[in-house]
């Protein structure tokens, strides 16, 4: 049977199957609304709502799933993980909405597992009453669930700018979300402010982001503006620590909250592996029911200080918090500063009032037509009893109220229902001042509706009772740096004696003299030896020449150490070597005051300053290092108490000292004359030697040398 291929095209095809999954994700799913929830939060509190967990005692975890899955029908798991998130046990929020009790982890641990939901228990919190206050009074949209069989909130009705309080972070399709949370009493004092005066700077009552997990924020006022105004940015978050003196250990007690402790502690034992960080004895966790606590044992005589510093650096218990303030707004992604969210949220808060308030007036309306049908009555109650009496069938009772009292029908069937015992003086006067009283609260409350100031006014005094029941002090405390100098490099560089060898197959090796001291043989491939070793200390820089005139820099602590039992660095890895290019010497140096020595074949020697090989931009590899015009026989820096020798091909010897040799100004100049050649004798070797291993006298140069070496 022959297959038929049907032809699509991609922009169609992407525009059908894909752009309506975007769109779920994007407005259904990953982005917060301007009630503060995404809809799998929004589901699960409205599901415990309405099991009457506001007021009630705790109920079973896994009670509250079930149930939840009449509205969120994503799986058990996927909800409960929502549920732990919005507790108190958990430590994610600044307003937690669940009252939780057993272990449901913490958000400052990565392995610090919550137990399954059949052993945990909860309930809402109290600022859920601020959550849910309105919402019987139909005050936000309802819509049928996925299966039609009930209904939820589009919205939950918040009297405050939840969207501020709890951070929130979110990723969908070709954008994300990542709210920073606020502190509950500087976001109401700047709502009141804003609905008091619309051009107050918002700067004056919302300082800076406050986290549940605390630490210290590094406030840049400028910086910070600019976060509050456009709502991107970032800022840095360090942890809180205490050097305890005493115990010669340092106490971390709050970490930023994009971390976990295991990250940090991992982070720090890797440092201390690799040999960046030697000041640390042992890093542990101390978590325990009072809190966190990371405590790191010091070495003795370490500065603290320092270490901290270098661990801010290098760890993260100094972390970067990334703002991106999306939010959908009426079904529309929009990133907005915080003065447009609070903006956004009083056109929300508004129109929920104004709905409840319609929706009492429509309640205080009908209460009011029926009783004005009653004062009718009470005209001629006689009346209405006789037509009641006299009356043959029930079904008649009412029309004929209708007709003899002008009557509605609603209003007839309201008086036929009043029992005799109510047709006393005191019902009567009571029902009549109740009619007053409904007039006068129906007045109040379409004035309110009708003036934008009473309107504010009554979500200024909602949120000063939500600040005064659920006021939370500010947990992460602001640092101002005026003037954040970073530190020297070198001072992150741990310093250590070491021993550098160079192998005549390319292998480099760093190693530690005290590994050194305990280690057994060289290890080297079959055929290599080790060309050049040095003792040197981890903070010095590497110049290594190649037969190509080419020099190439690294610092000593960018390579990693190793064992003489390991091969080693291969060099042409890290250089980026030509594929015919060789690594012929290597010098360590700290501040380049040393001459280098260079050989030619031609019998001529260069004393170039390493000064020339430095580079301000930090450069890693330099041509021309040195004259090109003459094979390079040797290299070689001279030491106090070294000369340098020369051996030409025939064997003879040259010892000089570099004073008799001119220093030149360039790398690439010809050096001076200091073994004789001819056509048949050329110089191929040039290194340095004790004075005190040679019967060393001056000659002048250039020479013929001494009598050949047997």
């Amino acid at each position: 049977m022959q297959e038929h291929v049907i032809k699509q095209n991609i922009s169609e095809t992407l525009e059908l199957n894909y752009m309506p999954y975007a769109m779920s994700v994007i407005v259904s799913r990953a982005l917060p609304e301007i009630d503060g929830f995404k809809p799998s939060h929004r589901k699960l509190l409205y599901t415990m709502y309405k099991m009457g967990l506001l007021k009630s005692t705790r109920t079973k975890s896994a009670n509250i799933v079930g149930q939840t899955m009449k509205l969120n029908p994503h799986g058990d798991s996927a909800i409960y993980e929502t549920m732990v998130r919005l507790t108190k046990g958990y430590n994610a929020l600044n307003t937690p909405f669940v009252d939780s009790k057993g272990n449901f982890g913490k958000v400052y641990s990565r392995d610090m597992a919550y137990a399954a939901s059949r052993y945990t228990e909860a309930k809402l919190s109290d600022i859920c009453e601020s959550i849910f206050g309105d919402i019987e009074e139909n005050c936000v949209e309802f819509v049928d669930n996925y299966d039609g069989k009930m209904k939820e909130p589009l919205l939950l009705p918040s009297m405050f700018p939840n969207i501020l309080i709890n951070s929130n972070q979110g990723i969908a399709v070709g954008m994300a979300s990542n709210i920073c949370g606020f502190n509950l009493g500087e976001v109401c004092d700047a709502t009141i402010a804003y609905l008091t005066n619309e051009k107050i700077d918002i700067t004056q009552h919302i300082k800076a982001p406050d986290f549940p997990t605390g630490g210290e924020l590094i406030y840049n006022q400028n910086e910070m503006a600019q976060i509050l105004e456009t709502g991107k940015g970032s800022f840095k978050v360090r942890a809180t620590y205490s050097i305890m003196k005493k115990e010669n250990c340092i106490e971390i007690t709050q970490i930023p909250y994009t971390t976990t402790i295991e990250a940090i502690i991992d982070k720090i034992e890797e440092l201390v592996k690799s040999g960046k960080i030697r000041e640390i004895n042992d890093v542990r966790d101390e978590t325990d029911l009072s809190g966190l606590k990371i405590t790191i044992d010091l070495k003795r005589g370490v500065d603290s200080e320092l270490l901290m510093q270098k661990l801010f650096k290098l760890t993260s218990l100094e972390d970067s918090f990334s703002c991106n303030f999306n939010i959908l707004v009426k079904g529309r992604p929009q990133v907005m500063g915080v003065k447009t969210i609070i903006k956004e949220w009083y056109e929300f808060r508004k129109d929920c009032i104004i709905k409840k308030y319609n929706y009492n007036i429509d309640r205080l309306q009908k209460r009011q037509h029926l009783l004005l049908g009653l004062k009718l009555i009470l005209l001629d109650i006689d009346k209405a009893i006789d037509i009641i009496r006299h009356t043959q069938k029930e079904k008649e009772v009412v029309p004929r109220l209708m007709s003899e009292f002008n009557l509605t029908e609603l209003q007839a069937d309201f008086v036929a229902e009043i029992k005799l015992r109510h047709l006393n003086q005191q019902y009567i006067e009571n029902a009549l001042k109740e009619l007053d009283k409904l007039a006068n609260d129906i007045t109040k409350l379409q004035d309110t509706i009708a003036s934008e100031n009473k309107l504010k006014r009554v979500i200024r005094d909602e949120l000063k009772r939500v600040k005064n029941s659920q006021d939370i002090s500010r947990k992460t405390k602001l640092i101002t740096i005026i003037e954040q100098h970073a530190l020297p490099e070198h001072h992150f560089i741990d310093d250590y004696k070491l021993k550098i060898f160079l192998t005549n197959e390319q292998y480099f090796k760093k190693v530690s003299l005290s590994s050194l001291r305990n280690s057994g043989e060289q290890r080297l491939k079959d055929n290599d030896i080790i060309v050049q070793e040095l003792e040197t200390s981890n903070k010095t820089e590497l110049i290594f020449f190649s037969d190509k005139a080419k020099v190439y820099k690294l610092k000593m602590y960018e390579i990693e150490d190793c064992k003489v039992s390991q091969l080693g660095t291969y060099l042409p890895n890290i250089l980026g070597l030509d594929t015919d290019e060789k690594i012929i010497y290597v010098y360590p140096t700290i501040n380049y005051e040393e001459m280098a020595l260079v050989g030619f074949s031609n019998g001529r020697v260069s004393q170039i300053p390493l000064e020339l090989y430095k580079t301000k931009t930090n450069r890693k590899k330099l041509i021309n290092a040195y004259y090109t015009k003459a094979d390079c026989i040797g290299i070689v820096v001279l030491q106090e108490d070294e000369v340098a020798c020369a051996i030409r091909s025939d064997g003879r010897v040259v010892y000089f000292e570099p004073s008799q040799i001119e220093i030149k100004q360039k790398r690439d100049m010809q050096g001076d004359k200091v073994v004789n050649t001819t056509k048949k004798t050329e110089m191929t070797e040039l290194y340095a030697v004790k004075k005190q291993e040679i019967n060393f006298k001056t000659m002048n140069l250039p020479s013929n040398g001494t009598q050949p070496i047997s």
